[in-house]
């Protein structure tokens, strides 16, 4: 590994500021990935590691990161310490909080959440990958896959993340040798597609010296895959075709009656699918109103010809039909089906249990309405990937089927074709914590009954 010297440190800097630069100057695809993995996997070395070599580091992080190296009694930086921000991680060595980097390459930009790994913070893990396109688990070369590989890997595949790398770490202390890589590579992969994960990429590396991550190792001549940041640059992130049936949710209404909007009245709110145009005809629901789009802006603009997913706009409508904060516009060719009686899977996320019977808040894209705990069907059991009947409450962590009803109707899509409009969170109403997340349908399709 290159000692981190002052001139090396200086052109990191240099170097990561061009990037960032072309960043903000050249479009480029945009890559959102978490990292997952058991504890002292390697999860924040391996993140460290790929800041610093890709020259993404600036020289006041490198010096804070030897500062704290050498008060530890270190020779070399403790590249974990870039993504350890919290002190009480430092203290103990674990990753608490989601750490999200942001960094550029000439070929991709990059967001990525390096998420906890310690079974307590699981919930985290549901956090950091909820937008992801893409989910780095990590294991131990020494321990191979353990439950909490596959804890991290069913949330994947609960969370429809579509590709998902196994980086097989710390090969160095096995040797990098293929009859241990092998193994667990198999061993994950059936894992990973018997829950319906679409794409998983096997690669071995240490993170902490740097074989595999940026740069070729050059310990390993039977091993033809690429690097990690090879893959991370090169992955195929179509996101949902422009085929997608349209969806917005409404976030604020723009009234004439309001002293800045006296001649106007538009819906705005983040597309989440598909694509509006002025013309095209559309359903306002959970109410079911037909109109039409008259016209598209976001700010600065008017008359926009199209808005697409990810973009904050405001529709105007032809028709002045009664639309709320909460309601959603959507296309009329498979809209979402609008109903009190939701069926999900679902990650518990909070300390208190969910138990059938518990009334709570359900926030549903932009609406938040009252919801009755039906029953709790069954737990998913992570070692036989069997869903086990009639557990009645779900603890922390756990990940099971519910059925709810909602004291008003929603319009919902199954998660697997719409995660945004598929998905939702149990809120607890006496005191607005987060309880539980869920996406409605079936995503782990390889659950067995």
């Amino acid at each position: 590994m290159q000692p981190l010297t002052p001139s090396l440190t200086k052109s990191l800097t240099q170097s990561r500021t061009q990037s960032l630069t072309q960043s903000l100057t050249q479009p480029g695809s945009l890559l959102r990935l978490a990292t997952a993995g058991s504890v002292d996997d390697g999860k924040s070395t391996l993140v460290g590691r790929l800041l610093h070599d890709a020259k993404q580091v600036f020289t006041d992080q490198l010096d804070a990161v030897e500062r704290v190296s050498r008060e530890r009694g270190l020779e070399g930086a403790d590249l974990a310490l870039l993504t350890d921000g919290l002190r009480a991680e430092r203290e103990q060595g674990i990753t608490i909080d989601v750490a999200y980097r942001y960094f550029a390459t000439s070929r991709r930009r990059f967001i990525l959440a390096d998420t906890p790994g310690h079974v307590q913070y699981t919930r985290n893990m549901v956090t950091g990958a909820s937008t992801a396109q893409l989910a780095v688990v990590l294991v131990d070369a020494r321990h191979g896959v353990v439950e909490q590989t596959r804890r991290h890997a069913a949330v994947a595949a609960l969370l429809g993340v579509p590709h998902v790398v196994l980086a097989v770490n710390k090969m160095d202390l096995v040797g990098y040798a293929e009859d241990v890589f092998a193994p667990i590579a198999d061993e994950f992969v059936s894992y990973s597609r018997a829950l319906g994960i679409p794409e998983v990429t096997a690669i071995l590396l240490s993170a902490l010296l740097g074989d595999n991550v940026v740069e070729p190792s050059q310990h390993i001549d039977w091993h033809p895959g690429p690097t990690l940041l090879e893959h991370l640059e090169t992955v195929d992130i179509d996101g949902e075709p422009a085929s997608s049936a349209a969806r917005m949710p409404v976030q604020y209404v723009l009234r004439p009656q309001s002293p800045d909007f006296r001649d106007y009245r538009g819906y705005a709110g983040q597309v989440t699918a598909g694509v509006f145009a002025p013309g095209d005809e559309v359903l306002v629901l959970p109410s079911g109103r037909r109109t039409s789009i008259a016209a598209i802006d976001r700010l600065g603009e008017q008359d926009l010809e199209a808005a697409g997913a990810g973009q904050s706009v405001t529709l105007r409508l032809t028709d002045d039909v009664d639309v709320a904060r909460g309601d959603i516009i959507a296309a009329t060719e498979r809209a979402p089906r609008v109903t009190r009686e939701v069926s999900a899977t679902v990650c518990h996320l909070a300390d208190q249990p969910l138990r059938t019977g518990d009334r709570v808040l359900l926030r549903h894209g932009t609406a938040t309405v009252k919801a009755l705990v039906d029953s709790i069907d069954s737990v998913l059991d992570l070692r036989t990937l069997r869903r086990e009947p009639g557990p009645q409450t779900l603890q922390a962590n756990d990940i099971g089927r519910v059925r709810l009803r909602t004291a008003s109707p929603l319009p919902l899509d199954d998660y697997a074709e719409h995660r945004r409009t598929g998905s939702f969170l149990l809120i607890d109403e006496s005191d607005g914590t987060t309880l539980t997340a869920g996406m409605v349908g079936e995503p782990l399709a390889g659950a067995v009954h």
